[in-house]
């Protein structure tokens, strides 16, 4: 058999290129340079690998190629493995975007007194000798960016996956880094590592499903592109219960990593144990690429058997709003509340998902599936990301304070970071003139069109639920005085780091929910998933 040379798209592809190589040098930056050095130089190479692939990515957007009926933007590309489309490159923009928001946040000093959220000897017990010297000699790990990098490699790689192959590889390189990063906290270490712990397992148990899931659908079809698939779908051959099963099980991998109910139970845990900078960069960026991949594929390798997994996304839906919207309810830690609440989003997302995806099956002015998706996972990155900002500021003796207990009456005593902490809760809850809303009311629409209307009508419900626990965070913060016996927290003054970042997340919040046009517009021009 004669060697054929791969045929590879280095021009399409160089963004990913360019964070696998940042990630490779942040590996030799740790061996070669001075301690004391290593901060600098790993946070200036992250972000100069995050800003060259986002040029990268408005470039290659604009050199898109029109294919077919003028729908689908893209090309299929390095041997039929990564799919660059339209939806591809718009997640990659936002992954980037929120990435650099997770970096100054990673990179953030001021809080802690000078060093990192990240502990100084990962390797040392928990209240040892070991851990106590570590921290009065000001030591970090500085290895925390070259891991972000890796994860951010993944999260690219995740949603432009074209066969379950692929897929599988970058959801290994998505989750690893992250399991590593959640067990990294300078304080309460014991938690930290409780919850990489939890992840680590559950991931690896998911991503056994995932596994046998590729089996049995490769065992249908014969092959593990997505187009060939879907021609076997199409076509209905081979044993109908190897390919139910297949992608049920497939589903289970891709929904974890969601967080959809009943596959959620590591996120409050991994949430409130992960160093909040770590949170905050997850809770955007593993989400963003973990819808993509469903997306594409729902859409493209199982779009001709639409009929099996779209009653099951009904019931997940609706189950995994009533469960983070009634969850969040009794919380009172603000992490593992805006982790159910994250829950709950996850549920809306999944309800746009049951929408109609073709251009061709709507009429004039209504959006698609995958625009209206798209948009509202921009919407949720911003005010995620800000909102995880703030969290990192209100502090007490102990350090971070997320006890509902400690933000009591933190609106009087500084109500500028009480403000914007609401707002972005506001956000969340969908009221008027904020991006959240016009992400809510985008997803319904086109669940409504999809004919999805009992879906949509749970959403509603757990939505105004999802008001009562955001407005009386807003009320605890405004309304309420601190125990006079009991220590309240304060706002610890940021560097300009973090302060960019909620900023920034404000800013983007309050424009789209009042211009939200340009947006809906580029996510419309990034078309539909190439096949």
């Amino acid at each position: 058999m004669d060697f054929v040379k791969p045929s590879i798209e280095y021009a399409e592809i160089w963004p990913l290129l360019v964070m696998f190589a940042v990630a490779c040098l942040g590996v030799v930056v740790e061996a070669f340079v001075p301690r004391e050095r290593r901060y600098l130089v790993q946070t200036l190479l992250a972000a100069a690998g995050l800003v060259a692939a986002l040029v990268g990515t408005i470039l290659i957007a604009g050199e898109l190629e029109v294919l077919g009926d003028g729908q689908a933007r893209g090309l299929i590309g390095v041997e039929g493995s990564l799919a660059i489309d339209g939806p591809t490159v718009f997640l990659w923009g936002i992954i980037l975007v929120f990435s650099l928001g997770g970096l100054l946040l990673f990179a953030e000093r001021r809080l802690e007194g000078g060093v990192s959220a990240f502990a100084g000897q990962a390797a040392a017990l928990p209240g040892t000798e070991a851990e106590r010297q570590a921290s009065t000699r000001g030591l970090e790990h500085t290895e925390v960016y070259p891991l972000m990098m890796f994860a951010v490699f993944g999260m690219m790689m995740f949603p432009a996956a074209n066969d379950l192959l692929t897929l599988f590889v970058a959801l290994e390189v998505l989750s690893l880094p992250l399991y590593l990063l959640c067990g990294l906290a300078r304080r309460r270490r014991l938690l930290s590592q409780e919850a990489a712990l939890k992840y680590f397992l559950l991931g690896a148990f998911s991503s056994g499903f995932f596994l046998y899931g590729v089996a049995l659908v490769y065992g249908f079809a014969g092959s593990m592109d997505y187009a060939d698939i879907n021609e076997a779908v199409r076509n209905d051959v081979g044993n109908s219960s190897l390919l139910l099963i297949g992608l049920g099980m497939l589903a289970v991998g891709l929904l974890f990593k969601v967080g959809a109910a009943p596959f959620h139970n590591w996120t409050p845990d991994v949430y409130q144990g992960a160093p909040t900078p770590v949170t905050g960069f997850m809770a955007a960026g593993t989400k963003i690429a973990a819808f993509g991949a469903l997306m594409r594929l729902f859409y493209v390798a199982f779009g001709s058997e639409r009929w099996s997994w779209q009653p099951m996304l009904w019931v997940i839906a609706i189950l995994t709003m009533v469960v983070g919207a009634v969850l969040a309810v009794v919380q009172t830690d603000m992490k593992r509340m805006l982790a159910y609440s994250s829950v709950a989003h996850t549920g809306f997302l999944l309800t746009g998902v049951l929408g109609v995806q073709q251009a061709s099956e709507l009429s004039d002015g209504q959006v698609t599936s995958t625009q209206a998706v798209l948009f509202y996972l921009t919407t949720y990155g911003f005010a995620m990301i800000g909102a995880f900002a703030v969290v990192t500021l209100v502090r007490d003796s102990g350090g971070e304070a997320s006890s509902f207990a400690r933000w009591r009456g933190l609106g009087r005593r500084s109500p500028l970071v009480a403000g914007l902490f609401a707002f972005f809760l506001l956000s969340m809850a969908g009221i008027p003139l904020t991006a959240g809303f016009v992400g809510k009311w985008a997803v319904f629409t086109v669940a409504l069109s999809a004919g999805a209307w009992p879906v949509v009508i749970a959403a509603i419900l757990c939505s105004i639920i999802a008001v009562f626990f955001y407005v009386r965070v807003i009320v605890l913060m405004f309304f309420v005085e601190g125990e006079p016996e009991g220590e309240v927290a304060s706002v610890t003054r940021p560097s300009i780091l973090t302060g960019a970042t909620i900023l920034v997340g404000v800013a983007a919040t309050l424009v789209l929910g009042i211009l939200p046009g340009p947006v809906l517009t580029l996510a419309a021009h990034a078309g539909e998933f190439v096949r």
